[in-house]
Parts: structure tokens; C-alpha cells; sequence
């Protein structure tokens, strides 16, 4: 019954024919979904993961999974030499640094990860759980901004607005306004394309936080503090191993984020109230 009819150059939706049932009545008609496609970062000419992911902004994905992640520390040290679209997905080919292939060697990671998954794959309890260094002072924010920067968030999200399918992870100043905005079927995959576009826009990172719709996993905590951003707010709720995390590195962890509502599960000192 379905119907695969990419859109956009991107193709991160599709046009499907759906049976829809509503207030008691069967119809045919056809509906929007977002795609998903198997994306395989290669680095040095060596297959490393594949991640299932919206195929959009996959330079910003490749940047911000390999800072994320630790593969390199710089962004100056990737170079980005081609994104191939197979049929079946999207190999993105990349370039390291001697040195960072040999330890990225070492660490073994071959399953695909899936839509939700941020750890598929790793084989080592030491690389799953890795803390970053410490966030620094940081930046201090009002409550309000964090509010705005959430409505905003809902509002920026064109990709879900018609699929109603996929994450979103922003960037906002300390007024709270949404200067990036990413979107993807995985909540870790967003967040990696959002870092990716800041580190291309040379955005200084002490100024702003990262608003996310999901919840607060480990992986969406050690990604934002391994970037060096001190602040994330989720709509969500945060797990035990992220709320351990967040406090031992110094990055300040909101929760149940949703209008002007919020809990606070670590670093508190960041929010002020007026």
C-alpha cells in the first residue's frame, strides 16, 4: 500500500497513500513521513558506524558526531570528501588526522545504530560511558529565555510541523532566541547536526544553550557538555546516568521543560528568576 515518493532534494519526506480513520469513517487519502536512511560515516576509508538518520544536513552530522563522540577535538581536523546517496543510504567519506584513526581503530564500533540509539555498536564499557572535561563557568540565563527559546523550538520545527515525526535540537542566545535549529528521526542525531552547524558558524558557545524535544539520555548529555555547552533543557525527562553525568562535569540539566514549567537536576547556579 505505501508509496515512496521522496521530496525536496534532501528527501527527508515522503509522500505515502494511507487508510485514515476518523470519527467512525474509513478514506483514502495520502499523508507526509519522514525518512530515515541508513548513513554510514567512513573515516580514513574505513567504514566506522551506520546511523539511521533524516538525510539532511549530513555535513553538520558528520562534523558534530565526530566532535560528540571524541574522535577528534577540532573541527579543523576533518576534512569532509564526499557524500555518496546509494540506493540503499548515504555513505558520508571523511579524512583524519593519522593519530585520531589509530585510536578511532582501537575502539571498535560495527553495529548500526538505530533511530533511538546513541551507543549501537560501542563494544567497550569504558568508550560507552565517557565523561567529558568540565564545562566551565559557563553562562547564566534567565528562566524566561528558557521558555522562549522552547516555544520557539515547537515553532522553528518545519520538518515535524509536516510529518509530526522527528526531534528537534536548537541553539538560542541568552535572550532566548532560536538561532539554529536541526531536526531528525533520532534525538542524538539532531543534537550532533546542531552542534556540527555551530562549530561551521564559529559560534561562541558561551553564550547561548541547547533546548531539545525529547528526554535527556546520557548520550544528549555528553554530547552537549563534550561541545563545551553548559546549559541543556529537554521537554523530557532526564535518566539516572544523566543526571550523575551532568552533575559531575559541571553542565546544568533541566527537565520537564514546557512553557514556563521546569525542573532542575543539576548546577542550578546558571538559572536566575525574575
Amino acid at each position: 500500500m505505501t508509496e515512496v515518493l521522496p521530496m525536496g532534494e534532501a528527501g527527508n519526506y515522503s509522500e505515502s497513500a494511507v487508510q485514515r480513520f476518523r470519527n467512525g469513517l474509513l478514506t483514502q487519502t495520502r499523508d507526509y513521513v519522514a525518512e530515515e536512511v541508513p548513513v554510514a560515516l567512513i573515516y580514513n576509508g574505513v567504514p566506522y558506524t551506520v546511523m539511521l538518520a533524516t538525510p539532511d544536513d549530513l555535513e553538520d552530522f558528520a562534523v558534530g558526531f565526530s566532535l560528540s563522540e571524541g574522535i577528534v577535538a577540532d573541527a579543523g581536523q576533518i576534512s569532509l570528501r564526499e557524500i555518496r546517496r546509494q540506493e540503499k543510504g548515504v555513505e558520508v567519506w571523511l579524512k583524519i588526522p593519522g593519530d585520531n584513526f589509530r585510536a578511532l581503530s582501537q575502539r571498535g564500533r560495527s553495529m548500526a545504530g538505530r533511530t533511538g540509539c546513541g551507543l549501537c555498536g560501542t563494544n567497550s564499557l569504558d568508550e560507552a560511558v565517557r565523561t567529558p572535561s568540565p564545562v566551565g563557568d559557563g553562562v547564566r540565563v534567565a528562566t524566561e529565555s528558557v521558555a522562549r527559546a522552547l516555544e520557539s523550538l515547537k515553532e522553528g520545527q518545519t520538518l515535524n510541523g509536516v510529518t509530526g515525526a522527528v526531534h528537534g535540537a536548537a541553539w538560542a542566545n541568552l535572550d532566548g532566541e532560536i538561532q539554529f535549529i536541526r531536526e531528525d528521526v533520532g534525538r542524538h542525531n539532531a543534537l550532533d547536526k546542531l552542534i556540527g552547524a555551530l562549530v561551521k558558524h564559529a559560534v561562541d558557545l558561551k553564550n547561548g544553550f541547547v533546548v531539545v524535544t525529547s528526554r535527556a539520555s546520557y548520550e544528549m548529555v555528553q554530547k552537549t557538555a563534550t561541545a563545551g555547552i553548559a546549559l541543556l533543557a529537554a521537554v523530557s525527562a532526564p535518566t539516572g546516568l544523566a543526571i550523575r553525568l551532568a552533575e559531575a562535569c559541571g553542565l546544568t540539566l533541566v527537565g520537564f521543560a514546557r512553557g514556563r514549567d521546569h525542573n532542575v537536576y543539576s548546577h542550578p547556579q546558571r538559572l536566575f528568576y525574575h
